[in-house]
C-alpha cells in the first residue's frame, strides 16, 4: 500500500458558499485571455473523493460537513482563442431533480444556470460559443451540455457550437454498466448525438491555435485534459486527473477513479512537465483556488 503521509497539505479553509465565490476570475496566458467561471458548487462524500488517503490526514484540508460531504467547486473554463470562443466543461446543467440535487448538495441558480451567468458576465452570450470541450461525460462536467427547456424537452445548451469529445469516452459513456451508469446520464449528451453535434477526436490533439487536448487517463480509461499554449506560455486545465489543490501529491487520487495506477502515472508525467516548463494549473474542483503553478517538491501549488 503506498503511504499517502509522505506529502500531506495541512492548511484548513472555511467551508464556501456560493456567494463567496466570484463568478468569474480571468487572466492572461501568454496573448490569449482565459475566464474561469464558477458555475456552481457541489458537495462529494470525502471519503471517496480521497480513496485510500485516511480521513484524520484529508479532513485537515478540507472540512467536511454533517453528511461527510466536502464542497467542490464546478469551475468551467472560458478561452478566447486566436480562432474560436471555446467552453471547457459545462458543470451540472438545470435537468436534475430535487433528490438528486440533494444528495449532491448542487447549487448552481441562473440563468438557466450559473454558467451561463458567467459566460455573460465576461461580456459572451451562450450563443456565441463555438466549440464546448468535455473532459469525460461524468454529469458534473457534462451535465450543462444539454437543458431542460420549459416543456421539458432536452436539447443541446450551445446549439451553434461543436462539442468536442474522445471518441472512445463516447463510446464508454455508451456501455452504461452497473460501475459507471450512476455517473454517466445519458439526458446529458444524447440530445447532442440526435443534433449531430459532436466532433470526435483520438488521442493528443490541436484543437485550433493555441489549444491542445492531451489524454489523461486514470479517473476515466479515456479522460482528457486541455492546454492553453501562447507566447511561450501554458495552462493546463486538468479535469479530474487532479481535482482539488489538495490531490497534487501523488498519491491522493479520488476513490473515484476507475484506473488509479493509470491516474498515477498520468500525473507523473503532468507534474514533470508542468515543473520544467513551469506551467499554470487550473483545478475544476477546489472550493477556493482557481489556479496556480507547483512548488520545486510537486507537494503543493502557490
Amino acid at each position: 500500500m503506498s503511504d499517502p503521509t509522505e506529502s500531506t497539505p495541512e492548511f484548513p479553509f472555511l467551508i464556501p458558499e456560493l456567494h463567496d465565490l466570484p463568478l468569474v476570475r480571468s487572466r492572461e496566458v501568454g496573448g490569449i485571455t482565459v475566464h474561469a467561471v464558477e458555475a456552481g458548487l457541489q458537495r462529494l462524500d470525502g471519503g471517496a473523493m480521497f480513496g485510500v488517503v485516511p480521513r484524520p490526514l484529508w479532513e485537515k484540508r478540507i472540512t467536511p460537513d454533517d453528511r461527510h460531504r466536502i464542497p467542490l467547486a464546478l469551475r468551467c473554463l472560458l478561452v478566447e482563442a486566436p480562432e474560436a470562443l471555446i467552453l471547457v466543461d459545462t458543470g451540472v446543467g438545470n435537468k436534475e431533480e430535487e433528490k438528486f440535487r440533494d444528495i449532491y448538495g448542487i447549487q448552481n441558480s441562473g440563468d438557466p444556470t450559473r454558467l451561463e451567468d458567467g459566460i455573460r458576465a465576461v461580456g459572451f452570450e451562450p450563443a456565441e460559443i463555438d466549440l464546448v470541450v468535455l473532459t469525460h461525460l461524468h454529469f458534473d462536467h457534462a451535465g450543462g451540455a444539454t437543458r431542460a427547456r420549459d416543456d421539458g424537452e432536452i436539447v443541446p445548451a450551445f446549439p451553434e457550437a461543436r462539442y468536442v469529445i474522445q471518441e472512445k469516452e463516447l463510446e464508454f459513456a455508451g456501455r452504461q454498466n452497473e460501475r459507471i451508469r450512476a455517473s454517466y446520464l445519458p439526458r446529458n449528451f444524447q440530445a447532442v448525438t440526435d443534433a449531430n453535434l459532436w466532433e470526435l477526436v483520438e488521442g493528443e490533439t490541436e484543437l485550433t491555435r493555441g489549444v491542445r487536448l492531451i489524454p489523461t487517463p486514470g479517473h476515466t480509461p479515456h479522460h482528457q485534459s486541455v492546454l492553453v499554449e501562447s507566447d511561450g506560455e501554458t495552462a493546463c486545465y486538468l479535469a479530474d486527473v487532479c481535482p482539488t489543490t489538495a490531490h497534487v501529491p501523488l498519491p491522493w487520487i479520488m476513490g473515484y477513479d476507475l484506473e488509479p495506477l493509470v491516474t498515477l502515472e498520468s500525473k507523473r508525467t503532468l507534474w514533470t512537465r508542468a515543473r520544467n516548463e513551469s506551467w499554470l494549473l487550473i483545478f475544476e474542483h477546489d472550493p477556493w483556488i482557481p489556479w496556480g503553478r507547483l512548488d520545486k517538491d510537486a507537494r503543493r501549488v502557490t
